[in-house]
C-alpha cells in the first residue's frame, strides 16, 4: 500500500495546524527582530531561522492542501509593520529565539509522537534535525557572549540514599528539607518561561494599539511576575541562584512593530504552552509548598487563558481548527 495515499488522521491534521499558526506567529516575530539586530553573528542565526521556516511552511502547507482542508491563515506580512523603532536589545531576541527552539522541539517532538505515516513522520524528523541544530547554535552564542543562564549547581553526596522519612514531603509548612535536583528541573524551567512572559507583555503593552488590549498585556505582566516571584522565593529559601529579568533588555519605545492581533495571540500561546510545564512541574514535586506553587499557578493561568480567549473571540482573530463533522446536523439536511 501506497502510504501517501492514506488519509492523514485527525491527530495528523490537528498537529499540522498547530505548526502552521505558531510557526508563523514566530516567524513575523522573527523577521522584525532581523531587522533590528546589529550583532552580525545574532543576524545570521535569524536569517537561517527564517530560511528553515520558510522551507517548512511550504511542505506543511502541502500536506494539508492534499488531504483537501483549507491552509490556515496563520500570520502574515500584514501583522508586522515595518520601519519601526527598535523595541528590544540584540540580546534580548537572541534569548527569545533560545526559547522558541525550545518551544519548537517540545512541539515537533509531540507532533511525531501521534505521527503514523511515514512522511509525515519523516517530515517532522526534519523538522526535529533542524531545532536540535538552531538550540546548540543558541546557546553556543549566548555562551559565547557571556548571557546563558545556568541552572543551580549542587555538590555531589559520597552515596546513594533511599528516603527515610514522610518529612521529605514538607516544604515550608513542616521541617523543611531542601530542594531536589529533580524538582529544579521544573522550577528553574518554569521561571524562565515566566520571564520571557513578563518581558513580552511589557514590551507589548508600551506598543499596543487598543485600550482593551494594553489592560490584558499588563494583566498579564502582574500575573508572570507573581508566578515568578512565588518560584523564586522556594529557590531563594535554599540560597539558590534566580535566573534573572529581562526587563532592562526592552527598550522605550512606543512605536509598534506588530499588529495587536499577532502580541495578543503571542501572549496566550505562552500562556497555554506554559499549562504543560506547570503540569510536568506539579507531577515531579515532593514537597507540600511546591504542589500548592504549581497548583495556585495553574488556577491564575486558567484565568489569564480564558479572558484571551475572550478577547480574541471578540474581535474575530481566533482562528478555528478543523472539526469533528456534527451528525445531528448532517441527519437534518438529508
Amino acid at each position: 500500500m501506497d502510504e501517501k495515499n492514506v488519509k492523514l488522521t485527525s491527530s495528523e491534521i490537528g498537529t499540522l495546524w498547530g505548526e502552521y499558526v505558531n510557526g508563523t506567529m514566530t516567524d513575523v516575530i522573527n523577521r522584525y527582530m532581523v531587522s533590528i539586530i546589529e550583532d552580525e553573528q545574532i543576524k545570521a542565526i535569524f536569517e537561517e531561522a527564517i530560511h528553515t521556516f520558510g522551507k517548512q511552511k511550504q511542505q506543511i502547507s502541502n500536506f494539508i492542501k492534499k488531504e483537501g482542508f483549507p491552509v490556515p491563515i496563520g500570520f502574515t506580512e500584514s501583522d508586522l509593520f515595518k520601519d519601526k523603532q527598535r523595541l528590544f536589545t540584540d540580546i534580548f531576541c537572541l534569548n527569545y529565539l533560545h526559547i522558541m527552539t525550545l518551544h519548537g522541539l517540545l512541539g515537533h517532538s509531540t507532533s511525531l509522537a501521534v505521527s503514523v505515516r511515514k512522511d509525515l513522520r519523516d517530515f517532522y524528523d526534519s523538522c526535529d534535525d533542524d531545532a536540535k541544530k538552531m538550540y546548540h547554535q543558541t546557546i553556543e552564542l549566548l555562551l559565547e557572549k557571556g548571557s546563558f543562564q545556568r541552572d543551580p549547581l549542587f555538590y555531589p553526596a559520597k552515596n546513594p540514599e533511599y528516603i527515610s522519612s514522610r518529612d521529605f514531603a514538607d516544604g515550608f509548612f513542616g521541617k523543611g528539607r531542601r530542594l531536589a535536583a529533580t524538582e529544579i528541573i521544573s522550577i528553574s524551567f518554569n521561571i524562565k518561561k515566566s520571564i520571557m512572559a513578563k518581558t513580552l507583555s511589557i514590551a507589548f503593552s508600551q506598543v499596543a494599539q487598543t485600550k482593551e488590549v494594553r489592560k490584558f498585556l499588563m494583566d498579564s505582566q502582574n500575573t508572570a511576575d507573581q508566578q515568578i516571584k512565588a518560584f523564586a522565593k522556594i529557590m531563594q529559601a535554599d540560597n539558590l541562584p534566580v535566573p534573572k529579568s529581562w526587563e532592562t533588555e526592552v527598550t522605550t519605545s512606543t512605536d509598534s512593530p506588530f499588529s495587536d492581533k499577532i502580541m495578543l495571540y503571542h501572549i496566550g500561546f505562552l500562556y497555554q504552552a506554559a499549562q504543560n510545564y506547570h503540569g510536568t512541574g506539579l507531577a515531579s514535586a515532593m514537597r507540600t509548598d511546591l504542589v500548592a506553587a504549581y497548583e495556585g499557578t495553574i488556577l491564575k493561568n486558567l484565568r489569564v487563558t480564558k479572558k484571551w480567549f475572550d478577547l480574541m473571540v471578540q474581535n474575530k482573530w481566533l482562528e478555528q481548527p478543523p472539526l469533528a463533522p456534527n451528525r445531528n446536523e448532517i441527519a437534518k439536511e438529508v
